[in-house]
C-alpha cells in the first residue's frame, strides 16, 4: 500500500513550506527470491512429466501383456478344439470297425 502525505507549514514571517513525503509499506523481492522460485516450479513440472510418462510406459507393458495372455489362451482353446475333434474321428473309425 502506498501513502502519499502533503504537509503545508506556515512560518512567523509568512512564508509557506510544502513537504511532500510518499510512505510504501512493501518491500520489493530480491530477483534471487524469483528466480529461485522459478527454477523450482520447472524441476517440478520435469519431474512431474518423467513420473507420468513411466506410469504411461508401465500401463502400455500391461496392456501387451494381457494381450499376449489372451492370445495364448486362444492358441490354447484351439488345440482342444483340435483334439477333441480328432478323438471325435477316432471314436467314429472304432465305432465303424
Amino acid at each position: 500500500m502506498t501513502e502519499e502525505r502533503i504537509t503545508e507549514t506556515t512560518d512567523a514571517a509568512g512564508n509557506t513550506h510544502t513537504t511532500h513525503t510518499v510512505v510504501t509499506d512493501n518491500e520489493g523481492r530480491s530477483g534471487g527470491t524469483s528466480w529461485g522460485l522459478i527454477i523450482i516450479l520447472i524441476v517440478l513440472a520435469i519431474g512431474a512429466f518423467v513420473v507420468f510418462s513411466q506410469m504411461s510406459d508401465a500401463e502400455i507393458a500391461k496392456d501387451d501383456a494381457v494381450a499376449g495372455a489372451a492370445e495364448q489362451v486362444g492358441e490354447a482353446a484351439n488345440q482342444v478344439g483340435d483334439a477333441a475333434q480328432n478323438a471325435g474321428e477316432a471314436v467314429e473309425e472304432a465305432v465303424e470297425n
